[in-house]
Parts: structure tokens; C-alpha cells; sequence
């Protein structure tokens, strides 16, 4: 086998040796026909050549069949560089559809061509044919275990998949195979970020970002990781370099406005958040930490206003509804905040804070008896509730 190609033995090489071994025999059978020094041709000599002669008419057939098959190969080995440069240009182009087939009909020729494999598994990862990509990933794989695309590229068919836990040893193992490409730290941080591991994961988006310091997403995730382990000074270092990269990066001002306020400096997180508004007024997470922010720099009418638009465009989001309660109760609006109060529990019954605020509505409204039940009940849920620290919240993009 042609490890290079992947066409069979019996090709274009193969078929090359055999013809001229054939014509050879012609040029020895032709010589035997010269004369001697006396002008005389030897019988012996002459029936010698006569019956070589009548071997070579009679292989005929085979000499055809040889040039047929050296032509057959002469193709093979032509094709799969052709349909390789096509692939190659439909993912330039990013129809994955289209390369998918060219690396398909290049991979019928020589199955065992490394390009063409590679080619063909990249082609269904980015098409999201995960199913074949795994196929195709694993056996090309097994065959090229020290090739780092196949092995990065099987790990990431894993972790679309949600299968971390094969996802992360692929990836790790690509790493070890060749550490110097930016992908592939940045592919293990979005596996571990997914598992929640911050810390490993802001190791690893360290790393890639010292290959390609100019990428604002690798910045906004070490933040955010930077954020999840109680970093928040160098988490803001990070959002504002990602911002000095891409100034219109999504939910760029959202990100440093959210630490900020976990720093207190509730001021400069209301000033981010109105600049994140303003590329997108409609996003029920940006409002509600916006009119969190207000809440507590006592902005309490523009909190409302902010919190209600919050629940109308996310009418889901239990926090939302207990910060709008709580402005409102803060207002002196008490018959105004229970029900925004009421919905929260009904959406996260466990969270005791709502029943918290709750009974103080209900205490301004002269309903003692229920107040007490809420009180009861925040006390139970606060003994049974475990103890958590603020973790950053909200999409990456």
C-alpha cells in the first residue's frame, strides 16, 4: 500500500515496473535477430527469438491489461489531489456541504490519504454531521495517533456533543502533541469552563493568549474565569483590554459593568451597563443588572423602570422579579411589590429572599398572620440553603 496516496500496490508504480520489464524482453528478443560476422543468422538463435516473439504476441491481452490498469492508476493517483484543492476551497468559502462531498469522493480513491481524512472529519465537524465526524474522527485516529488536528479536532466533536468527559483527554492529548497552536488551549478552557473549573481554565486562556494577545472573546473568557475565582481587579484589567480590542464587542461594557459592581463601584457598573444598552436596549439580563446596580446606589425610580422592562422581555427570571419587588417595597410601593415578590417564589420557590421581602409587604399592608407564615418560611429555607459566593452570570455573547 502506498502510505502516502493510499492506492493499492498494483498502480501506477506497480505497472510502470511490469511494462518495462515486457519492453526489455522485446529489446533482448530484437537483438538476437543481428548477424554474425559472416552474414549468417544462427537457427538456433532465430527459433529462440521467433518463440520469444510469439510470447509477447500472445501477452497481448495482458500488455492491454496493464496499460489499462496504468491508466487506472495514473488517475487514482491524479484525482484525490484535484477533489483535495476542492474541499479545501468550499471550507476557505465555508460551505462545509460542499467539501464534504469532495473529501468523501477523495477519500473512495485513497482511503487512506492523511489529508483527505483530516479534510473529511473537519468538514462534518463544521457541518455538524457529528455522528460520521466521530466515525471518521476515531478511525483516523487510531491510524494517526501522533497527528494533532485529528486527535483536537475528535475532541471537539466530543464536546459538541456534550461528552466533556471524553472531550477533555483528546484535547489534552492534541495539547501534548503540539502545544503552539492558539485553538487548542482556547478549545480545553471552553471544556473546563463548561465544568465549571475556572481556575484550570484561566490557565489555559493565559497560555493562549500569550500565542495571539489580539483575540477580545479569549480576554472576556479569562475575565469571566478571573471573576468566577473572586478576581475582580485583574478580571477588569481583561474586560477593558478586550474593549480596547473590539470597542462594538458583544456584551463587552455588560462583562466589566458586572465586575465592577462586584467591586462595589456600583457608578461605573451603571455607566457600562447604559453603554451595553445602547447596542442593546432590549436584553432583559443587562436591564436587570442595570436596575440591581440602581437599587443600590438608591436610584430606586429608574431601578423600577429598568426591572419592569427586565420582566417583560424575560418573564422567567426570578431575580429580576424579587429586584423589582424589592425597589418598589423601597418606594413605599408595598402593595406594588407583592406580586412581583409572589412571582419570584413562584419561580424559585427555594430562594429565601423573597419570602423575606414578601412578609415585610405584607406587614405594611396590616396582614400580620401571612407575614409571619413568609418569615417562618425564609427562616427554614435560609438554615437549609447552602453557602454560595457571587459568581459572574450572563451569556458570554
Amino acid at each position: 500500500m502506498n502510505s502516502a496516496s493510499g492506492v493499492e500496490d498494483l498502480g501506477f508504480e506497480a505497472v510502470q515496473r511490469q511494462r518495462y520489464y515486457l519492453l526489455l524482453a522485446c529489446r533482448q528478443g530484437a537483438g538476437r535477430l543481428q548477424f554474425s560476422g559472416s552474414r549468417t543468422c544462427s537457427w538456433s538463435r532465430f527459433s529462440s527469438f521467433v518463440f520469444r516473439f510469439r510470447e509477447l504476441l500472445l501477452a497481448g491481452p495482458f500488455l492491454a491489461l496493464l496499460w489499462t490498469l496504468s491508466a487506472a492508476a495514473w488517475s487514482q493517483d491524479r484525482q484525490p489531489p484535484s477533489l483535495i484543492r476542492e474541499g479545501q476551497e468550499a471550507i476557505d468559502a465555508g460551505d462545509f456541504v460542499r467539501a464534504a462531498r469532495a473529501f468523501e469522493r477523495a477519500r473512495q480513491l485513497a482511503p487512506n490519504s492523511q489529508e483527505v481524512n483530516r479534510g473529511l472529519l473537519l468538514s462534518y465537524l463544521q457541518e455538524g454531521r457529528l455522528r460520521e465526524a466521530e466515525e471518521i474522527g476515531q478511525a483516523a485516529v487510531a491510524q494517526w495517533p501522533k497527528d494533532p488536528e485529528l486527535t483536537h479536532w475528535l475532541g471537539l466533536v466530543y464536546f459538541k456533543q456534550h461528552r466533556n468527559a471524553l472531550a477533555l483527554p483528546q484535547l489534552r492529548k492534541a495539547e501534548g502533541l503540539d502545544a503552539s497552536p492558539y485553538d487548542v488551549h482556547f478549545d480545553v478552557a471552553l471544556v473546563l469552563l463548561s465544568d465549571d473549573n475556572y481556575s484550570e481554565a484561566a490557565g489555559e486562556l493565559e497560555k493562549a493568549i500569550k500565542i495571539d494577545p489580539k483575540t477580545a472573546l479569549a480576554h472576556v473568557l479569562l475575565g469571566r474565569a478571573y471573576q468566577n475565582t473572586n478576581r475582580s481587579v485583574p478580571a477588569v484589567d481583561q474586560f477593558q483590554t478586550a474593549l480596547r480590542i473590539d470597542p462594538n464587542l458583544p456584551l463587552g461594557h455588560y462583562h466589566l459593568g458586572f465586575a465592577y459592581a462586584s467591586l462595589g463601584r456600583n457608578g461605573e457598573a451603571i455607566a457600562e451597563y447604559e453603554k451595553e444598552l445602547q447596542n442593546s436596549p432590549d436584553n432583559p439580563t443587562v436591564l436587570h443588572q442595570l436596575g440591581h446596580c440602581q437599587i443600590e446606589a438608591g436610584a430606586w425610580k429608574f431601578a423600577i423602570m429598568n426591572l419592569q422592562k427586565a420582566t417583560q422581555f424575560d418573564s422567567r427570571n426570578s431575580d429580576a422579579f424579587y429586584d423589582l419587588g424589592k425597589a418598589l417595597l423601597l418606594q413605599g410601593d408595598a402593595e406594588g411589590a407583592a406580586p412581583a415578590l409572589r412571582r419570584a417564589i413562584e419561580l424559585k420557590p427555594s430562594n429565601p429572599s423573597p419570602h423575606y421581602q414578601l412578609a415585610r409587604a405584607l406587614e405594611k399592608q396590616g396582614n400580620k398572620e401571612e407575614a409571619r407564615r413568609e418569615l417562618e418560611t425564609f427562616s427554614a429555607l435560609k438554615k437549609a440553603q447552602p453557602v454560595t459566593g457571587g459568581m459572574a452570570a450572563g451569556p458570554i455573547q
